[in-house]
């Protein structure tokens, strides 16, 4: 039987090469576990897979807790996923001080070259999770409504649940009650939402308010890492007096450069916004859900996700977090790709992201992209 000390070596090894994304970490933990080792069958492996795709927060991390449980119950899992996490944590707080102590002015000539890279990563993985998740027109209609509500203000728990209910009743073939819910719905929503506007944690909540945020983030996180950016965006950005426009796109950046999962990029912002304290907090508010769900409730969760009668629910919620972030990458689209060189860095970020698929890819290009930003902006 493989020991705990084992288990979390593993999986340390694991986040230490977590570069490339989440098929990389997803095909890196296949091959160990399922062909290597034979923990469990192929069959096993794409249901389990399955359940957390469907699921909220970062599945390469839920897939480690999960692997770990199964050999060794759940201090296994618990292990297991703090190894798989902890390189990029440990990484992302290294970057994020030096951010903070150098300062973005002393960091801003490389950063000319990645604002409009970081565009180009975030609407390709939009581009990819909506080809993934929007599979009939319905839920392109509701992804397209999304985008609109979103930019005339409308909170994004509104159409979270606005969504769920009305892909619900399409599901279940009440297509004119789903309709008729959406027409009232939309109706009601716009005019009521200056009563009810977003409501951002402020500052003075402190330690508390990045736990909560973090924590919204690990619960509706929906459809891929990148998901999560929106979220944060909209409660953040103007929020906290560190986390501006411009710190929101350089930690993208960072966050990219790392092996680890995306959503580490809330470790960044707590960071920013709290110091060390603020940072951990963060963390844990992102990372809790998924240790919770695969340690406490993976079978009742299972169960619950397979149920046909919320397939329309989690796939009408999956369309509205598309559209969230497709409006979040037209802002960083508008507001990073503003001149000739940028126009050309972003074009050949995009070019690239689409034809090179290569585990160090996103890290090089946006080394790259670096480079050729801080050599355009000196000649220019």
């Amino acid at each position: 039987m493989i020991s705990y000390r084992e288990i979390f070596l593993m999986f340390l090894r694991f986040g230490c090469l977590a570069w490339g994304g989440p098929v990389a970490q997803i095909g890196m933990i296949h091959q160990e576990v399922v062909v290597r080792r034979g923990w469990v069958p192929e069959e096993q492996f794409r249901r389990t897979l399955a359940l957390y795709q469907a699921l909220p927060g970062p599945e390469a991390h839920e897939l480690c807790v999960y692997f770990g449980m199964t050999q060794r119950g759940r201090w296994g899992g618990l292990l297991a996923g703090l190894g798989f996490m902890l390189p990029g944590l440990v990484l992302m707080l290294a970057l994020s001080w030096a951010y903070m102590s150098w300062g973005a002015q002393a960091l801003l000539p490389l950063f000319v070259g990645l604002a409009p890279a970081v565009a180009a990563i975030v609407i390709r993985a939009a581009q990819r999770i909506a080809q993934h998740s929007l599979h009939s027109r319905p839920l392109w209609g509701l992804a397209a409504l999304s985008v609109v509500l979103t930019m005339l203000g409308v909170h994004f728990l509104y159409l979270f649940a606005l969504s769920a209910a009305a892909q619900s009743l399409w599901a279940a073939g009440r297509r004119m009650a789903a309709i008729i819910l959406l027409a009232v719905s939309v109706i009601i929503v716009l005019a009521l939402s200056p009563m009810f506007p977003a409501m951002p944690l402020p500052d003075h909540w402190g330690q508390a308010g990045l736990f909560l945020e973090g924590l919204k983030g690990g619960l509706l996180s929906f459809g891929g890492a990148y998901t999560i950016l929106p979220l944060f965006e909209q409660s953040m950005v103007g929020t906290y007096p560190a986390i501006t426009p411009q710190s929101f796109l350089d930690g993208i950046a960072l966050s990219n450069v790392i092996p680890a999962p995306t959503v580490i990029f809330g470790t960044y912002l707590g960071f920013l916004a709290g110091g060390f304290g603020g940072a951990m907090w963060m963390t844990l508010g992102i990372f809790l859900p998924a240790f919770a769900v695969t340690l406490i409730g993976h079978h009742a969760m299972e169960k619950l996700v397979h149920n046909p009668a919320l397939h329309g629910a989690l796939d009408g919620v999956a369309a509205a977090v598309i559209g969230l972030l497709a409006v979040t990458a037209m802002q960083i689209l508008l507001m990073s790709v503003t001149t000739p060189h940028a126009v050309l860095i972003f074009a050949l970020m995009l070019i690239g992201l689409y034809h090179w698929h290569a585990r160090y890819a996103i890290p090089a290009m946006l080394l790259v992209c670096a480079v050729l930003g801080y050599g355009l902006s000196v000649m220019l």
